[in-house]
């Protein structure tokens, strides 16, 4: 008798490079599914917004053979085994304590009543377990994770075509995937429409723009938001509609340069914000440095809002708040000058940041959104020095120097001069008027002031410093 396996997709929701989903199509008839499971749910979060879309386009293009389901693991695997005299079940590995709990308990179970199980990895480029220092214990700063620990690695493995053919066995039970409820009507999911392209050709095609338009001046064009110097990659490597690997290879099959080499190393960054998630699992929720434990705090929630909505009164802050409210997504120079700014000048906890962009990014998962923010904070591993505090105003000057970024998401200040366009209150009331702009009404005054935040930061950290 042909062999039944189900293929549980979880953040590789595409047919390429999937190595579980091949191997699958390879030992027998397969029953792909797909198990929402309540913990990676996040309430009106722009993610479950992409899962949904990702997953339809996915189910297409199994030929309407993708079943969903909605609870525990164990208990559904249970039911459709039971069910359908099942021989196996594949999957692609995670990496977070949680799920990784979840599976082995899952696993064992299935060992313990005859079924096979085969896992794969299809996440990340190297395995977080086979990159350590000399010692053996895990590396905390990049630059020797990546060059001396990931790259004297073996290569990683080539991408793997789709299956030729795919033989389903059919089911019953599946749930509509609207029936999940991760989308709850919420009108700000709309608009996101506008703004992306969802699924693995989608991913593919804007791959292959980038590399062909893009990746020129990557390393010195990607500092500036009004580029196209960046991939715009991120959401759709975050659900798996593209692997690391295809990427990695894409763009090493390229003629190797500075920016080669400098885009190749930001997924190795992603890397490493996955394998300090595999080995420091608290991160998620504590500091990997403990003396910010004691940290003092103000947590002003007035601040915190204002943040959030883009009022802060410092246009490039402001620009970018309001580019993650409209798209789901900001540009990455603008992620570091927003986070330095709450978690500094407002000293705001990076808790409250990371709860933000895990609601509202698009491209937020675990390991990257924790990681970010804990370098930001100063609280991680290779952190920015606490002392660094990005001054939003020079970040603007420098790196928006048109104003091109910073005028498309505050249309208040188009009429406002270049030269005051970071700095509005520096403005004369004769240029103000020009500009049709009344400071404190259509546009806020500054709710901190630069200079005494970041004293009052600098303070607030040596109170720390030297604890251990």
């Amino acid at each position: 008798m042909t062999k039944r396996i189900i293929h549980i997709f979880k953040n590789d929701l595409r047919l390429s490079d999937n190595p579980s989903l091949i191997e699958a199509s390879k030992a027998g008839h397969i029953i792909p599914i797909y198990i929402v499971d309540e913990s990676d749910l996040h309430t009106d979060s722009a993610q479950n917004w992409w899962l949904q879309k990702s997953l339809e386009k996915l189910k297409k293009s199994l030929d309407n053979n993708l079943y969903f389901f909605k609870g525990n693991y164990k208990d559904i695997i249970t039911s459709i085994i039971s069910e359908n005299d099942i021989q196996g079940v594949y999957w692609n590995r995670s990496y977070d304590s949680y799920s990784i709990q979840r599976d082995k308990d899952l696993k064992l179970y299935l060992e313990e009543n005859n079924i096979e199980v085969k896992t794969f990895n299809s996440l990340l480029l190297w395995e977080p377990w086979q990159v350590a220092k000399p010692d053996g214990s895990p590396y905390r700063v990049f630059s020797p994770f990546y060059r001396k620990g990931c790259l004297n690695q073996k290569e990683p493995r080539f991408p793997l075509p789709q299956p030729n053919q795919i033989n389903y066995f059919k089911i019953n039970g599946s749930k509509d995937i609207k029936s999940l409820n991760l989308i709850n009507g919420f009108n700000w999911y709309d608009k996101l429409n506008e703004h992306w392209d969802i699924g693995e050709k989608a991913a593919q095609k804007k791959l292959s723009l980038f590399l062909e338009d893009g990746i020129d001046d990557y390393k010195d064009g990607r500092n500036f938001p009004s580029k196209k110097n960046v991939s715009r990659l991120s959401p759709h490597i975050r659900f798996g509609e593209i692997s690391p690997n295809q990427i990695w290879y894409a763009a090493r099959s390229l003629k190797e340069d500075r920016n080669i080499d400098h885009f190749c190393s930001e997924l190795g960054w992603r890397e490493f914000s996955y394998y300090l998630l595999y080995h420091f699992p608290f991160i998620e929720k504590e500091n990997l440095n403990k003396k910010f434990d004691n940290f003092p705090w103000t947590n002003n929630l007035e601040y915190l809002q204002a943040w959030q909505k883009g009022s802060t009164g410092y246009p490039i802050i402001d620009a970018g708040m309001r580019e993650l409210w409209e798209t789901g997504y900001m540009h990455n120079r603008v992620r570091m000058v927003v986070g330095s700014f709450l978690v500094k000048n407002l000293l705001i906890h990076w808790h409250y940041g990371h709860a933000w962009f895990n609601s509202c990014l698009v491209d937020a998962d675990k390991a990257n959104n924790t990681a970010g923010w804990q370098w930001i904070a100063g609280s991680g591993a290779d952190a920015a020095p606490y002392f660094r505090i990005f001054n939003p105003i020079t970040q603007g000057q420098n790196f928006d120097e048109d104003g091109i970024y910073t005028k498309k998401w505050i249309p208040e200040l188009s009429k406002l001069p270049n030269k005051y366009l970071f700095n509005p209150w520096e403005a004369s009331s004769d240029i103000l008027n020009e500009a049709d702009l009344e400071l404190g009404k259509d546009y806020p005054l500054p709710i901190v002031d630069i200079k005494e935040s970041r004293s009052i930061a600098l303070k607030a950290f040596e109170t720390i410093k030297n604890k251990s």
